[in-house]
């Protein structure tokens, strides 16, 4: 069974009313449904506090989700959480990272259902996730990091993994990045929340020249205890390393070495290509 809702601030299923006339009641932004559910309505302007809340019948499952049309449909594992809560942005400095009209207008269509064996066995991107929220709320994958530059969501660690790959400008969507306060130790970790066996990986760097330097130089530590070190270059395009599989369920990005003096390097994408085990 899979559940998805809308609900407001005080934990209750928004309703979307219908024209007296037709004599029907309001109606419930809410399904459920074995395996598939969707929401659509044409009258309903979100408000602040208002949330997505998605529940499965059991933890360990692969669910596709897309809760907003400006967002592209996400693979997301769901480890421990059964419930997952879904806060839609309101506040100004927190929509940066995202496009102007995302959950805004009064036509939303959000849907959620369990992947297919197919799906779930493909070789991918298994980094991606367009629905990664700051916080881990037990949904992946997931990125973290030891520095975000201003806590600005534009420079988030999540930036990293959301598939929109615009390099040559910084700061407001679509050109948000991973950006690391100009701190020397910076590192950005992604937690996979289960096994996987990954044997390439794909790093693009933000290249907004002369404002960003840029890396030769970065480290990869993975959770099965090797490390690899992998040499860029000064490029917009994806560059794409690959190494003898290895199964891992974490792995971290760190000793960023600068290719040239200069304090704003950042990393727009980190793709990590594999399979679940």
């Amino acid at each position: 069974m899979i559940k998805l809702g809308i609900y407001n601030k005080d934990n209750q299923i928004v309703r979307e009313k219908f024209d007296p006339k037709y004599e029907l009641p309001d109606r419930l932004l809410y399904g459920e449904s074995e395996d598939a559910v969707h929401i659509g309505s044409r009258k309903i302007a979100l408000q602040e506090g208002d949330f997505i809340r998605l529940e499965v019948d059991q933890p360990n499952q692969y669910i596709w989700v897309k809760f907003d049309d400006t967002f592209e449909p996400s693979l997301v594992y769901i480890k421990d959480a059964i419930t997952w809560d879904y806060q839609i942005p309101f506040e100004q400095l927190e929509r940066s990272a995202l496009k102007d009209t995302s959950f805004t207008g009064n036509g939303h269509y959000i849907y959620a259902r369990y992947a297919y064996d197919f799906e779930i066995s493909q070789y991918r991107n298994l980094a991606l996730n367009r629905h990664a929220e700051y916080l881990n709320k037990g949904v992946y994958p997931h990125a973290s990091a030891n520095v975000e530059t201003r806590n600005d969501p534009t420079f988030f660690a999540r930036n990293a993994i959301d598939g929109v790959w615009a390099n040559d400008d910084h700061g407001a969507y679509p050109y948000q990045s991973w950006g690391i306060n100009q701190q020397d130790d910076a590192a950005l970790t992604i937690d996979f929340g289960r096994e996987i066996v990954t044997d390439m990986i794909s790093i693009t760097l933000r290249c907004d020249f002369p404002h960003d330097t840029w890396w030769n130089q970065v480290s990869m530590s993975f959770d099965d205890g090797s490390e690899a070190v992998f040499e860029t270059v000064k490029t917009d395009a994806r560059q794409v390393f690959k190494f003898e599989a290895k199964t891992i369920t974490s792995l971290t990005m760190h000793s960023l070495i600068k290719g040239e003096p200069g304090p704003f390097p950042a990393l727009t994408q980190l793709e990590v290509f594999g399979t679940n085990k």
